[in-house]
């Protein structure tokens, strides 16, 4: 199950929305004296399954029980994590080697808040990720009740599938049975996304990480999908991908325009009526939109609020930035890493307003 509550695409068409589950066994301690036990016991628990259940690769092949199936795609994330690692220099700290069957159709759900007449996200703070503007949970009743709490306290929200998951090479993570997407570029964009979070992160920087992982993702998988199937296999790709692309700009659109509206100071009740305005047309545009893939009455009558926008923008944005970047130093992918690494030095806001560059 691929797709998430917020973005109503056919399977395999939202694997940037994710959250990171951090390392909860490892800091139960630190978290017990502020109100976290519960949280951290949560995470602890299924975490410590996880590691218990992983299985090398090479032993789920040889396993007689595993469908040709399932073992076919493993040995596709076999080739794409090689190919990461050789082609992409990325991290082979970024996983991969081993599998987890799931009991459960996604890895976990995780609980975004916003502000609802500022583009200001709820967030937490945790050991080594840093600030985030996401809670995880391997359960949906948990992520539930976290998201009631949020929104009695008058936030906007939204949950949404975990597509991916990484501990930034703290533990090698694995590949999860909800992963086993059917197109060989939606296995190579899972596993790229993942192991470039764990090539370069910095922590609290939510915005510059995934959309730097988002990136990659994207460069990467074209290059894989045309090592595998040359030019007419991206082409088809691309092409399968318009609508994908369509959709997402129209909601980046939206995003910015209540971006700006929130921007410009103006009373309470003014700023509500815009934001119901550009709501309101957003729902016009989609609906006058020709889909063949998106059901766009449905679209249309889901109940969108600000999370739902500036969710969008956390995986999407500075992508003029990063595209400059890489061809700056011609499509190296080794020297593209170095060049981000060297933002370390860089606050949050510096490397936000690099991102804004035009």
């Amino acid at each position: 199950m691929q797709s998430d509550s917020t973005h109503l695409l056919p399977n395999g068409k939202n694997r940037r929305l994710r959250f990171f589950s951090g390392i909860p066994v490892l800091f139960f301690l630190f978290f017990s004296g502020q109100g976290c036990v519960s949280y951290l016991y949560h995470l602890g628990k299924e975490q410590a399954k996880i590691l218990l259940q992983r299985k090398a690769i090479p032993e789920v092949l040889a396993d007689p029980e595993i469908p040709e199936t399932t073992k076919t795609k493993l040995k596709e994330v076999e080739k794409i994590r090689e190919f990461g690692i050789q082609e992409l220099a990325l991290s082979p700290e970024g996983g991969f080697k081993s599998f987890v069957q799931l009991d459960r159709p996604a890895i976990g759900w995780h609980v975004s808040a916003c502000h609802p007449l500022k583009f200001e996200s709820y967030t937490w703070w945790f050991p080594i990720a840093g600030t985030v503007p996401y809670k995880g949970y391997f359960s949906l009743e948990k992520a539930k009740e976290e998201e009631q709490s949020l929104k009695d306290q008058g936030f906007d929200t939204r949950i949404r599938i975990t597509a991916g998951y990484s501990t930034l090479g703290w533990f090698e993570d694995p590949l999860f049975s909800s992963q086993l997407y059917e197109d060989p570029g939606d296995l190579a964009s899972i596993v790229i996304h993942e192991m470039a979070h764990a090539t370069v992160y910095f922590p609290g920087d939510t915005l510059f990480n995934e959309s730097y992982a988002s990136f990659v993702e994207d460069a990467g998988s074209d290059e894989y999908v045309f090592k595998i199937g040359g030019p007419k296999l991206l082409e088809e790709r691309k092409k399968s991908e318009e609508e994908t692309k369509l959709y997402k700009n129209i909601i980046i659109e939206t995003a910015n325009l209540l971006k700006a509206a929130y921007s410009e100071g103006s009373a309470e009740d003014i700023v509500r009526a815009k934001k119901i305005e550009i709501i309101s047309n957003f729902r016009k545009k989609i609906l006058q939109t020709k889909w063949t893939k998106i059901n766009s009455k449905k679209l249309a009558e889901r109940d969108w609020n600000n999370e739902d926008f500036i969710g969008m923008l956390r995986y999407n944005s500075g992508t003029s930035y990063f595209r400059k970047r890489f061809l700056e130093v011609g499509k190296d992918f080794s020297k593209f890493h170095d060049e981000m690494r060297k933002l370390k030095e860089k606050s949050a806001e510096e490397r936000k307003a690099l991102l804004e560059e035009k």
